[in-house]
């Protein structure tokens, strides 16, 4: 190929496709029980959540300059040419670590090339844009068309997720503590998305696990639109809890007749500020 495409850990997406593909990621790391981890040495997601269940609190790197500048230097040895698909910057720094990095190592080496996008994406939503773009590669699009093709599309990639416990959303900002607290009390679950800027935004609350899973699906029938045609695979992730991701999976099935999907726990890192219990949903539509 005569360009790499790489992007970071945040994109959740399954080891079995990052070693058929040789995608090559950054990994942010997360802290946990005194100990550091990264994509290399991290704990089996089960064992994450149960300790997260059990109440431990981890916490959260983005990957700094100096950090970005060594991965991206190890990329160049394989290909000069580079399109690094980077986490929501509206959701953390690395995308700008990864920028100013990329800008550093095209000054020391005027013969590289190293383009750096903001997905404005996050988990699964990243991965589906990485891998949408790994087709458009495949098919043959040249560096500048890849590009283009990535920023005329990115915001057409759609999440939409539910969590079960507010209290996380409370510790990241997302909720305020009285909110979370007479939630949880009345079984209130939130049904959120990522918007055009990159943000985790509510978007509606909803009484019951059942019905926050059902307005998942719900949400991509209204965002879908004319891009019904373009959803020939769909992405979920899951917070350790799998038959949910399931269930959510039977539903589209039945609803749109939609065969292929590809389902992987939300990582770590993200899985930080969601919590167990998190059900997110990936697709393209019209708009987000």
């Amino acid at each position: 190929m005569g360009y790499l495409i790489t992007t970071d850990n945040m994109a959740d997406l399954p080891e079995e496709y990052l070693k058929e593909k040789q995608l090559l990621t950054m990994s942010l790391t997360y802290l946990l029980d005194g100990q550091t981890y990264n994509a290399e040495n991290s704990l089996p997601y089960q064992e994450f959540y149960k300790k997260m269940r059990e109440g431990c609190m981890p916490t959260t790197s983005q990957i700094n300059p100096q950090e970005a500048k060594e991965k991206l230097a190890e990329f160049l040895k394989i290909n000069k040419n580079i399109i690094h698909i980077a986490f929501s910057g509206g959701l953390s720094g690395t995308f700008n670590s990864v920028r100013l990095a990329a800008q550093e190592l095209m000054e020391e080496q005027p013969d590289c090339r190293i383009t750096v996008i903001d997905s404005l994406a996050a988990s699964m939503g990243e991965g589906l844009l990485v891998y949408k773009a790994l087709e458009q590669q495949e098919a043959g699009l040249s560096y500048e068309e890849m590009v283009e093709w990535i920023e005329n599309n990115k915001l057409h990639v759609c999440h939409y997720f539910t969590v079960d416990d507010l209290f996380h959303l409370y510790r990241g900002g997302r909720v305020s503590k009285a909110a979370a607290v007479l939630g949880t009390m009345i079984n209130l679950k939130p049904v959120l998305h990522v918007d055009d800027e990159g943000h985790l935004i509510p978007l509606s609350k909803v009484r019951g696990r059942k019905k926050s899973l059902n307005a998942l699906v719900d949400g991509m029938e209204k965002q879908m639109g004319s891009f019904r045609e373009k959803n020939d695979i769909i992405f979920l992730s899951h917070g350790d809890c799998y038959e949910d991701a399931l269930y959510v999976q039977e539903q589209i099935k039945k609803r749109f007749g939609i065969e292929k999907f590809m389902i992987s726990p939300v990582g770590p890192t993200i899985g930080a500020h969601s919590g167990p219990g998190t059900v997110a949903l990936f697709f393209m539509g019209e708009a987000r």
